[in-house]
């Protein structure tokens, strides 16, 4: 199914500190990535396998890119859609993970580019836990409005 290739699904995972929360974004892995930062990091997401539920994609991805395996509850936090076209189904999950020891998957690209030669990179490269307000400046501007919709849950 072609539309079942736009679509993703991943966690807002989030964990308290006082009143504050503070959520877990991801920075991409790989030599696209590397100098980036504001408007580069993500929720931990990945493409929905046909005949899976958007939820189980999330968890099986979460696992994934990070090493972590959230169990508890999870909150539906609607869709976003990318101006790519590709769908987002989003959760929020309170939880609160080890960050500085994530393992991730990798994956193969060419480069550099052009040059024959393939190299592997980490899917995700690194994560922390953000304040909402620093969250807003590093997440892909198209994944914002969950911020908004965890803020308001």
């Amino acid at each position: 199914m072609e539309t079942r290739k736009k679509m993703s699904a991943g966690l807002l995972i989030y964990r308290r500190r006082g009143a504050a929360i503070e959520v877990l974004l991801a920075h991409p892995g790989g030599p696209f990535w590397a100098k980036k930062d504001e408007g580069a990091w993500t929720i931990p997401k990945g493409m929905i396998e046909e005949g899976e539920e958007p939820l189980a994609a999330a968890i099986r991805e979460t696992k994934q890119e990070l090493g972590i395996g959230p169990v508890g509850d999870f909150e539906p936090l609607g869709t976003v859609t990318l101006k790519s076209g590709k769908t987002i189904f989003a959760w929020a999950h309170e939880g609160d993970y080890d960050t500085e020891h994530i393992t991730s998957n990798f994956f193969e690209v060419e480069w550099p580019p052009r040059s024959g030669v393939f190299r592997q990179f980490p899917e995700v490269d690194r994560a922390g836990y953000f304040s909402l307000e620093e969250a807003k400046r590093k997440i892909h501007a198209g994944q914002a409005p969950l911020l908004e919709r965890l803020s308001q849950s």
